[in-house]
C-alpha cells in the first residue's frame, strides 16, 4: 500500500474507495448528536434521579462505546462527587454493588463482553442503564430488569455511531445533577460538528481541509498522540483507535503530564530518527498534541518543553486547539477533526475504512 495524496482531491476515488459510506457517516454526527439528546429524552432517562445519587458509576463498553465512558468522566471532571470508571472487559469490578450505577453501551447491542458486564450488574443489583441496538440482546437484558433503556437508530460500524451511544450518558448524569448540560449545549455541539462537517467535507481541497490535511501530516509516520488534559486525552484515545481501525494504522496515544514520564522517551529512540540523505524515507515519529484551554501550568511548561524537544530532535510535530467553552464542545472539535483525519488517511492508501477483516476474523475464531 502506498501513501498517494493526489487521491484526497480525487472526487470519484473518495466515492468508489468509500464503499460503505464512511465519510457519510462521520458527516452525521451532528444529527447523531440530536438524535442521542432527543431519544434519551424520550426513553425517560430522568427516572433514575428518583433512586437517589449513586456511590459510583461504572460504564461498560468497548472500542468506540468505551469511548463515551471516558467522554462522560471526562465532562464530569475532578470536582465530579463520585468515581466515574469505564469498563473495558467481562468483568465487573468486585467493589461494584446495588448502590452503583451500571451503564452498559454497545452499539449492536450484542457485544459479548458488555453483555456479561450488564448480567452481572443485574445480579449484583445495581441501578442499570443501557444503551444501544433497539431489539437487540442488550435492550432485553435491560427489559427484564425493569431498567432504562435508551435505544438509539445505531448503523454501520459502531465506531461512526459515537454521539448516538455518548449523548444519551451525558443526558444521565444531567438529570442525576453530577454535570452542567443545558439543552442549548447539545445544540451547540451539534452546531460544532455540523461547522467540522462543512469544514471537512470531500469538495473542499486539501490545502484549506483540515481534515485532509491533518492526514497528510500523519501519513508515513507513527504517531504519539498526546493530550493536554483529560477532555483532549478522550479525543487522543479516540484518534488513535480510528487510526487502527479506519486507516488500519498504528498510533500511541497518552496524556500529560503522565506522557511525560514514559512516551517522551521515545524521542530518543530508534523510530525518531530520520535519514534525509535516504532514497525512500522510512515512516518515523510525529508528535501530535491536542491542547485545551483548561491546562494545569505544570502540564502546560510539560507540553511546551516537549514541543521544543522534539524539534530539536527533528522529529515533526503537529499541535491542534480544543475550542469552546464547555468541555464537550471542546471534545467536539477535536473528535471531529480526528473521525475525518483517519478517513482520508485510509483512502490516501487506497483502503477502504469500513472494513475490519481482522477483527471480524479474531471474532470468529474465538467463537468456534
Amino acid at each position: 500500500m502506498t501513501w498517494e495524496p493526489e487521491r484526497l482531491d480525487d472526487q470519484r476515488h473518495l466515492s468508489e474507495g468509500d464503499p460503505s459510506g464512511m465519510l457519510p457517516a462521520v458527516a452525521g454526527a451532528a444529527a447523531h448528536v440530536r438524535t442521542g439528546y432527543r431519544n434519551a429524552i424520550e426513553a425517560r432517562v430522568d427516572r433514575l434521579a428518583g433512586q437517589g445519587r449513586p456511590r459510583a458509576i461504572v460504564v461498560a463498553g468497548m472500542g468506540g462505546s468505551g469511548i463515551a465512558g471516558d467522554m462522560l468522566a471526562a465532562v464530569a471532571g475532578n470536582g465530579a462527587p463520585l468515581p466515574i470508571v469505564t469498563v473495558r472487559s467481562y468483568q465487573l469490578p468486585g467493589w461494584v454493588g446495588a448502590t452503583d450505577l451500571v451503564i452498559a453501551v454497545s452499539g449492536s447491542g450484542d457485544t459479548e463482553e458488555t453483555l456479561s458486564v450488564a448480567t452481572q450488574a443485574v445480579r449484583r443489583g445495581c441501578t442499570l442503564l443501557g444503551v444501544g441496538a433497539p431489539g437487540s440482546p442488550l435492550e432485553a437484558v435491560a427489559t427484564q430488569a425493569s431498567a432504562v433503556y435508551v435505544p438509539v437508530p445505531v448503523s454501520g460500524q459502531s465506531r461512526a455511531n459515537l454521539w448516538l451511544l455518548a449523548i444519551p450518558l451525558i443526558v444521565a448524569a444531567a438529570e442525576l445533577r453530577l454535570v452542567t448540560a443545558e439543552p442549548d449545549l447539545f445544540e451547540r455541539v451539534a452546531a460544532t460538528l455540523e461547522d467540522m462537517a462543512n469544514r471537512c467535507r470531500p469538495a473542499s481541497e486539501s490545502f484549506i481541509n483540515p481534515g485532509k490535511s491533518l492526514a497528510m501530516d500523519l501519513a508515513e509516520s507513527l504517531p504519539m498522540i498526546w493530550g493536554s488534559s483529560p477532555s483532549t486525552a478522550v479525543a487522543a484515545h479516540r484518534l488513535a483507535g480510528q487510526l487502527h481501525a479506519n486507516a488500519k494504522y498504528p498510533a500511541m496515544h497518552g496524556e500529560l503530564p503522565e506522557a511525560g514520564h514514559l512516551q517522551v522517551a521515545a524521542l530518543d529512540g530508534p523510530v525518531a530518527e530520520r535519514d534525509i540523505f535516504a532514497d525512500v524515507s522510512g515512516r518515523s515519529l510525529r508528535l501530535v498534541i491536542l491542547r485545551d484551554v483548561e491546562e494545569h501550568p505544570q502540564v502546560t511548561r510539560r507540553r511546551e518543553a516537549s514541543l521544543r524537544l522534539a524539534r530539536e530532535r527533528g522529529v515533526p510535530v503537529s499541535e491542534l486547539m480544543a475550542e469552546g467553552v464547555h468541555p464537550l464542545e471542546r471534545m467536539a472539535t477535536l473528535i471531529g477533526l480526528g473521525d475525518y483525519a483517519s478517513t482520508y488517511l485510509a483512502l490516501g492508501y487506497a483502503i477502504d475504512p469500513t472494513s475490519v477483516s481482522a477483527i471480524t476474523e479474531l471474532k470468529a475464531r474465538i467463537s468456534q
